[in-house]
Formats: C-alpha cells, sequence, structure tokens
C-alpha cells in the first residue's frame, strides 16, 4: 500500500514539476506581430491628378537618404508589407498591402478588388495609403507585388510593388510604387543552458541553492525557471523558482544562482544526497517577433550541507 501512494506521489511531483517549467516556454512564433527594420536602399513614390485627395495632386518621392525613417515591416505570416516614411519636417507617411486572410504575398501577383478599413472582408486584398493629416475611411484599388523575398519570421529583404487606390469613392487614384533592400537578415537568437552538478541545503530551513549558466549569441535578457525533486525513503521533497532574469551578452557564459525550499507538494524538506534538477530559460529574439527556449535541461546533482 505505501509503495502504492509512494508511485502516485512521484508521478504527481513530477507532473507538476514538469508544468511549472512547461509554463515558463514559448515555443511557437508571435505570429501576428510585425517587426519594422530600416531599408538600406529603396525608394517609395506616388502622385495623383489635381483633386486627388492622398496626393494633393503632387507628386512624392522618399528614400532612406532622404528621410528620417524608412522602415519596412511584415508579419510571420508573410501575408503583408507595410513602409513607413518619416520626411525631416516631420510628416508621416504609411503605405500597407496586404493579401486576402489565410494567403502570403507572392511575387508576380496583382491583388485587385483591395479594400481598407473598416470595410475590408477577410476574403478581400487590404490596401491602404494615408500620412500624418491625409486619410481615407474607405477606398478601393489593387497592388502588384512584383518581387518579394523573405529572412526568418516573415522578415522583408527584398521587396517591389506598385500600386493604385481610390479614396472614398473617388474616380482619381493615387499611383505608386514601392522598392526597398534591407540589410542582410540579422541571425536568429540561440540560447543554450548548462545545470550545475552540485548544490547547497540549508538543513534548518531545508531551502536548497543550485545553479547553472546560460550562453547566447547576441544580447538578450533570459527569464529562467528552475525546479528540482529529491526521492527521500517515504517522501518525495520537490520545489521552484520561477521568473528570474539574466542579462546575457555574446561570447559570455554568464553564472546564475536559486535558492528555494520544497514548496511544491508533496512538502518534504530537502537534504543533503542526491537530487533532480531541472531548468528552462526563454527570451524574445530583439530582431524577431519570436520567443526563443534553452528547452529542458535535466541532470542529477548532489546535494551538500551549507
Amino acid at each position: 500500500m505505501r509503495s502504492s501512494v509512494l508511485g502516485r506521489s512521484l508521478a504527481r511531483t513530477a507532473a507538476v514539476l514538469t508544468a511549472a517549467v512547461a509554463l515558463a516556454v514559448t515555443a511557437a512564433p508571435l505570429t501576428g506581430t510585425a517587426e519594422a527594420h530600416e531599408a538600406v536602399t529603396g525608394s517609395l513614390s506616388f502622385s495623383g491628378e489635381a483633386g486627388e485627395y492622398i496626393s494633393g495632386g503632387r507628386s512624392y518621392n522618399y528614400t532612406p537618404e532622404t528621410t528620417e525613417m524608412f522602415d519596412i515591416s511584415g508579419p510571420v505570416s508573410e501575408s503583408a508589407v507595410g513602409t513607413t516614411v518619416v520626411t525631416p519636417e516631420g510628416e508621416r507617411w504609411y503605405l500597407h498591402m496586404e493579401a486576402p486572410y489565410g494567403q502570403k504575398l507572392t511575387s508576380g501577383t496583382t491583388y485587385t478588388n483591395a479594400s481598407s478599413w473598416p470595410n475590408a472582408q477577410p476574403e478581400d486584398p487590404k490596401l491602404e495609403l494615408s500620412s500624418t493629416d491625409r486619410y481615407c475611411d474607405t477606398g478601393t484599388g489593387s497592388f502588384t507585388i512584383s518581387h518579394i523575398a523573405y529572412g526568418p519570421y516573415g522578415y522583408i529583404s527584398e521587396v517591389d510593388a506598385t500600386f493604385e487606390r481610390y479614396c472614398s469613392g473617388s474616380t482619381l487614384p493615387v499611383r505608386g510604387e514601392l522598392h526597398a533592400r534591407m540589410a542582410e537578415p540579422p541571425a536568429e537568437l540561440a540560447i543554450g543552458m548548462s545545470l550545475n552538478t552540485t548544490g547547497t541545503v540549508d538543513t534548518h530551513t531545508g531551502e536548497i541553492t543550485v545553479g547553472g549558466a546560460v550562453t547566447c549569441n547576441k544580447p538578450a535578457r533570459i527569464t529562467l525557471t528552475a525546479s528540482a525533486y529529491q526521492t527521500q525513503k517515504r517522501e518525495t521533497a520537490s520545489g521552484s523558482y520561477e521568473d528570474l532574469v539574466v542579462v546575457c551578452e555574446p561570447g559570455e557564459t554568464v553564472p546564475w544562482t536559486v535558492s528555494f525550499p520544497s514548496n511544491i507538494d508533496p512538502t518534504a524538506s530537502f537534504k543533503p544526497g542526491a537530487a533532480v534538477l531541472r531548468g528552462v530559460g526563454r527570451a524574445d529574439d530583439p530582431d524577431y517577433p519570436v520567443n526563443v527556449n534553452t528547452g529542458f535541461p535535466s541532470t542529477d546533482i548532489t546535494l551538500v550541507k551549507s
């Protein structure tokens, strides 16, 4: 009977510990998030006839060299491209082209019957061109993606497109072109974790101190969760520590330690002897909309009296 109860207790402990660590892990990209990166070369040009509202009947041509900002953005889903241009005078222009819901932007494709918010339906392509003080609540048009190339997580490395948009039922279109070339895509964040094979235990409080080290290939704020369990003769001690933040710089091995008592049911106190330490680290990639984790390292450790 006692062995059966202990078996169930161990199983529950393992499940709780696994869940505690698993809650700290995000395994998938943040698929709806768009990341902006500055274009190295390119241009955004557009014009309209006299009476066309957005252009004011004028011609515009912006390049990265003549503006304060010339950013290109796109979501992980590769479904859209956005351009934000800020002039030296502080005027902001925004162009957005998006494929119908569930589709990717593809080279050599013309998207017709494009609408804008709030009238666009999921099956509609979306097109918008607006400035700081010129915006259409409704509009129709079309755009052609002549060429588009991607890096990791929707990073747009090259884009060439043309567009035509009619504002709020007008018969006068604004027509334009977007061309942009980006820098080489940044490296994807990679982080690693090692666990120390020894730790200490305060026999008065039952609190253990365990640790390890983390590495990274570019600057990152790594959030760590550590958990441990110790099988004793009749009971199991188990505990965890969550949300320790470690600042990591590339090329460095950054040590970390945490201290915690047995705080997960069952609550026997930790003692000197053998135990198992588990850990996981997670960090947001500063260049891409993705959360990276270290996996689920686990190692046998020896707890010694502090």
